[in-house]
């Protein structure tokens, strides 16, 4: 399509006819060249002819108005001079046949997305750019090369990240630069100085978060303003737009701020209310309501740098870091990088903040150095605290046990097995929490090994669960397992210890892996006296009275179990007490198991108690 808005048959015949007026105007203009001649020669008139068409060639050379144009584009005349209007949103590059006689370049809304080297090197008489809302990211060092004379660019909403400066070394006679509505993050400190004529400098709407007051006391306009002060030389005005930027206003900013405050004319701000956008603090407080502090390199302490807990205790190690400009903090054990959803960090005043590590329930695998580390932008700062996790049970109970915390009064858990599978057991308890205790916001500590293990697995259960099983068990081994409110050693009745079978194939024609013998007052003879509470049946006064009690509970046991439902384990299948107790004439002998009378139905789980 040609400028004029004409089809492509239509310009055709257009160009062809322009072509043909060429030829004619040449044959016509040597024609007038040769009777100009000849008439001045025998000093006649000339043909009026001739005279019009020197006339007309004489305008064309005077103005150059009537030159072509770029496709697709609009050219104009006007008080700027001849202007280049192009609007195509088809446009993908700077034309390069511009008519050398324009002054003004306008293109908007296309798609422009760089401003290569020598851009417009062929108008070098170009005084006024504008490069508006296209997409241009990238701008060449040497892209306004050539333009001397350039007085004004324009590249509004536009999507440039960064600006070379230096490129203005090749507009000295720049006075408009708009910048509005890009994507600049940064403004070095020789930024302004390179544009010494500038009188509108407009960087709002942009990404600008910290810059330095270097900026501006590198400009020539402020530098002229501050040696003219007090001098009657007038000074043009210079307007400066900054706002609508995320200032982050922290000691970075210091120096612009003041800047801010103290700036006064020739140097005008288009909008003096700038806003800090963060920390969080400061957000919407405008800048002559701040005080900002120097920059200050981390300083890292800790309250207390060697800390010991016991086992199953959540511990939360803390570190304070005093910084200017707010830190970045990390926590490292064993030169690994901490996971960040444990670390919480907020701020104590406005130079100071507090990081904290959350360890959940210390194992002794967590013990060692932790690192508290901290850096800006001036360096970086470390503390170390070393964590020693103790033993979980004391000594004044029974082995491998250490109360953690002294047990709230009036808190208790009930065991019971609820399930004996081929696998395993399942165990089942119930809490009995104080008055100022909620039951559904209770953790457990399960506690599951062998009978006489120094240490035992240690299993923490959240809230809202109450039971747990226990598979993959030895035959014929003694274990126990206790239950226990979280942070509370066991008390009576929350033990449980039993045995498993040792005839594995008999236990699997049953289709049972674990016979369970409950330990009675008997059993209890066996350890210590006062080690364990006695479970299931047993009482806790079985102890004092068992050489004499025992026989009566066993010939009485069968209907106390029926009734009973105050027994801990009153879902097991009673084991035979045959021989668990000693009689009255022995002294800690053991009866020998009673052979099977044929035909007599065999006592279950007989084979378990051969154990003891």
């Amino acid at each position: 399509m040609s400028s004029l808005g004409l089809g492509p048959q239509q310009d055709l015949f257009l160009r062809q006819g322009r072509l043909q007026l060429i030829g004619f105007a040449s044959w016509r203009l040597l024609a007038c060249l040769v009777q100009t001649l000849h008439s001045a020669f025998l000093k006649k008139n000339m043909d009026p002819i001739c005279h019009i068409f020197l006339l007309l060639l004489a305008f064309h050379k005077i103005n150059p108005s009537v030159s072509s144009c770029v496709t697709g584009c609009s050219c104009s005349q006007d008080s700027f001079g001849r202007s280049l209007l192009c609007m195509s949103a088809l446009l993908r590059q700077i034309p390069a046949n511009i008519p050398q006689d324009i002054r003004k370049i306008r293109i908007e809304n296309s798609h422009l997305t760089e401003l290569p080297r020598g851009s417009f090197e062929n108008v070098s008489a170009l005084e006024y750019l504008w490069l508006n809302f296209n997409n241009i990211t990238v701008m060449h060092i040497k892209s306004l090369e050539y333009l001397p004379t350039l007085k004004e660019l324009r590249l509004q909403g536009n999507k440039l990240s960064s600006v070379p400066w230096t490129a203005f070394q090749d507009t000295p006679a720049l006075k408009i630069l708009d910048l509005k509505h890009n994507r600049l993050d940064v403004l070095p400190e020789h930024a302004l100085r390179y544009l010494p004529n500038l009188t509108y400098l407009d960087l709002s709407s942009n990404q600008l978060t910290v810059i330095s007051r270097d900026v501006f006391y590198n400009w020539p306009v402020y530098q002229r303003s501050q040696r003219a002060e007090g001098q009657i030389e007038a000074i043009s005005n210079a307007v400066l737009a900054l706002h609508d930027n995320p200032w982050i206003c922290d000691c970075r900013l210091r120096g612009f701020v003041q800047f801010i405050k103290s700036v006064g004319p020739p140097i005008i701000l288009m909008n003096s209310y700038l806003t800090c956008s963060s920390p969080k603090f400061r957000a919407g407080k405008f800048f002559h309501e701040v005080e900002l502090n120097s920059c200050m390199k981390p300083l890292t302490s800790a309250l207390d740098t060697n800390l010991t807990v016991p086992v199953g205790l959540n511990i939360t190690l803390t570190c304070f870091v005093q910084a200017s400009p707010s830190p970045v903090v990390w926590w490292t054990y064993a030169l690994k990088l901490l996971r960040a959803f444990n670390v919480s960090t907020e701020p104590v005043s406005e130079d100071t903040i507090r990081s904290e590590l959350l360890i959940p329930a210390a194992r002794p695998a967590d013990a060692g150095n932790y690192t508290c580390m901290a850096a800006n932008f001036l360096g970086n700062s470390s503390v170390a605290i070393t964590l020693q996790v103790g033993a979980l049970w004391a000594s004044t109970t029974p082995v491998g046990w250490a109360p953690i915390a002294p047990a709230e009064p009036g808190t208790h858990v009930e065991v019971r097995i609820a399930k004996q599978t081929v696998y395993g057991i399942t165990l089942e308890w119930f809490a009995v929490a104080a008055a100022a205790a909620e039951p559904g916001e209770t953790w457990y500590t399960l506690l599951v090994g062998r009978y006489d293990a120094a240490q035992k697995d240690t299993i923490y259960i959240g809230p809202g669960v109450n039971t747990y099983s226990v598979t993959d068990l030895l035959p014929a081994t003694k274990y126990e397992v206790c239950v226990a409110v979280r942070n509370q050693a066991p008390r009576k009745g929350q033990c449980v210890v039993f045995v498993t079978g040792s005839d594995i194939s008999q236990l699997e024609q049953r289709e049972k892996l674990i016979h369970i013998v409950v330990i009675v007052c008997a059993m209890v003879l066996a350890v210590p006296a006062g080690m364990y509470a006695c479970t299931a049946e047993a009482r806790p006064g079985c102890l004092a009275r068992c050489p004499c009690a025992c026989p009566r509970r066993r010939r009485g046991g069968q209907a106390q179990a029926a009734g009973s439902k105050e027994s801990t384990l009153d879902s097991l299948p009673a084991g035979s007490e045959d021989g668990l107790c000693r009689p009255e004439g022995g002294r800690g002998a053991r009866q020998p198991l009673a052979r099977e009378e044929p035909g007599k139905p065999r006592p279950p789980h007989r084979n378990s108690a051969d154990l003891y």
